[in-house]
């Protein structure tokens, strides 16, 4: 006897109710003859049918649990014989869960701690502040300032002076040639309203319309005014050929300095924990602009644009790896300036041509070749150092670079230290957290980091290291020696004969460098003669005559 499904007890179990399909040869069922029942078709369910279905739904305890599931979930299309009940389930579930209350907003009680545009402060009086701008364009004629009147426009905004040209521009005034009361009141009084510190106002003032960081030609308008106005630059006024050198020099090193993120946009944050807007100020107090050595100085730009100068032969403002690898007479090693032409330090900015380096990027390399313990220079010469780009320097990227270094100790008749003693003693140097690498965060923590970037790829400094390193030695020792008649003479001389033997090893070395790189003895037998002061290769370069320099003189 076979058991009958539940729910369906007058069919067996595991007869199906569909009609099996016709088999080949026979024939398919006419319509009237299932419509007569000659056929076996499905069998509406009785009402008994569906009580018992109901019963056994409200008995099994799983079938409920899996309805509640599914009513809590996706609406799945099942059966016809199960959606009345489903959709009575649901409106029971809805009716009978309880709200709960939503605990209360935390954040209602943190305060604003997030402003990009500096913290508002309620001193400043805004309508005071504009009756005073208006007082001031009162004095001009038709209430409308040139750029010669916007010193005193500066002031009363409460401004540095050299402001003027950012406010002029600020205010459309670039466009006219003047700008009238109305128009720079309105541009002032909605600056005072966004902006609440001065890196907000000043990057309103010079960035485009909407955007929220600095780049580099929005600092030529205010650049070029300072060039014209300021007293120690007034001897530029008939050079105008080296006002956009000058320029270019003063925002590398602005971005140099304060863009931190290696974005080529300078931003607010950026803005603000930098020193530029001080340096600002301080051109209206400094009547010497060589004073001012962060940014603007002009003696800088003289000895950056001259060894640039040197090393362009052909002046089109463009130098390739062989001119730039004479820097220095050839100190830094070939496989350091195939990394800086690689582009490892050149990206974010336009290459004009392919291995070629402009003057905007010769400035980065000097500043970096020049002082190696800034924060910039440090992470110049690690993108260098590091082939893969993993953000650490193994021992085979060190020993890349160091056996370069050797063989030119070689050449110069100077015995190499051993790689393995070299890394010991740079080990100990940096100190890294973790064995086996350097990570840029542990050049930084230590203090002689110039001395670790010159003894893998700069010859020069390297001896002058190891030269300043052997004195220091020296030192020690003869104050560790007691005085007295009871005195040991020092196991080394430091009389004049260890001077003379040292010079003479001195006078091997650049002889043997001399063979080496091809350059004539005689030059090293005179000395170079002295450069003539920045103030007199600049009042006299029209009268001297020479054509020599960059300059003229």
């Amino acid at each position: 006897m076979e058991r009958a499904e539940p729910g369906r007890p007058d069919r067996p179990a595991g007869r199906s109710c569909r009609p099996e399909p016709a088999g080949p040869g026979q024939a398919q069922p006419r319509e009237q003859e299932r419509e007569r029942g000659a056929w076996p078709g499905p069998r509406r369910p009785t009402r008994a049918d569906m009580r018992l279905r109901e019963l056994s739904l409200r008995q099994d305890p799983d079938l409920r649990q899996e309805l509640a599931s599914l009513a809590r979930g996706c609406d799945f299309v099942l059966p016809s014989r199960f959606k009345k009940r489903l959709k009575a389930f649901q409106q029971v579930q809805v009716q009978t869960k309880k709200e709960e209350p939503l605990p209360p907003a935390s954040s209602q009680s943190i305060p604003t701690f997030y402003f990009p545009r500096g913290r508002p402060q309620g001193t400043v009086n805004v309508d005071a502040v504009i009756a005073k701008i208006e007082r001031t364009f009162a004095q001009f004629p038709h209430e409308r300032a040139t750029m010669e009147d916007m010193g005193k426009v500066a002031k009363a905004c409460g401004c540095p002076l050299y402001w003027k040209g950012p406010l002029f521009c600020g205010a459309g005034g670039e466009r006219t040639g003047a700008v009238s009361v109305h128009k720079f009141v309105a541009m002032w009084r909605k600056v005072l309203q966004t902006c609440h510190d001065a890196a907000a106002r000043f990057l309103h003032l010079l960035a485009s319309p909407g955007c929220p960081y600095l780049v580099q030609d929005d600092f030529v308008p205010f650049l070029q005014d300072v060039v014209n106005t300021h007293p120690g630059l007034a001897f530029l006024k008939e050079a105008s050929e080296f006002h956009s050198r000058y320029i270019t020099t003063v925002i590398q090193r602005i971005f140099y300095t304060v863009n931190r993120s290696w974005s080529g946009r300078i931003t607010c944050a950026e803005l603000r924990r930098s020193t530029f807007l001080q340096n600002v100020a301080l051109l209206e107090e400094e009547a010497d602009i060589n004073q001012l050595t962060e940014y603007f100085s002009y003696e800088h730009f003289y000895v950056i644009y001259c060894k640039f100068w040197e090393l362009d032969t052909d002046h089109d403002l463009l130098i390739d790896s062989q001119d730039l690898a004479r820097h220095n007479d050839h100190a830094i090693s070939t496989k350091m300036i195939e990394r800086i032409f690689s582009g490892a330090v050149t990206r974010g900015r336009k290459v004009q041509k392919e291995g070629k380096l402009s003057y905007a990027d010769f400035v980065w390399f000097l500043i970096s070749e020049e002082d190696k313990k800034t924060p910039t220079s440090i992470e110049y010469w690690f993108r260098c150092m590091d082939l893969d780009g993993d953000g650490a320097l193994s021992m085979f990227e060190l020993e890349y670079f160091y056996e370069e270094q050797c063989r030119r100790l070689d050449s110069m008749a100077i015995e190499a230290l051993p790689f393995e003693d070299c890394l010991c003693q740079m080990l100990d140097l940096v100190k890294p957290q973790s064995e086996g690498k350097i990570t840029l965060h542990d050049l930084k923590k230590c203090k002689l980091a110039n001395v670790f970037f010159d003894t893998f790829f700069n010859i020069e400094k390297y001896l002058d290291h190891e030269q300043k390193e052997q004195v220091s030695l020296l030192r020690v020792r003869s104050r560790a020696q007691p005085r007295g008649p009871e005195a040991v003479r020092p196991a080394v001389s430091t009389g004049p004969e260890a001077l003379l033997r040292g010079a003479v090893r001195a006078g091997r070395r650049r002889a043997v460098r001399v063979r080496v790189w091809g350059r004539p003895p005689a030059a090293l037998m005179t000395r170079a003669p002295r450069a003539p002061s920045v103030a007199a290769c600049c009042t006299q370069r029209l009268s001297c005559g020479k054509t020599t320099g960059p300059f003229g003189c």
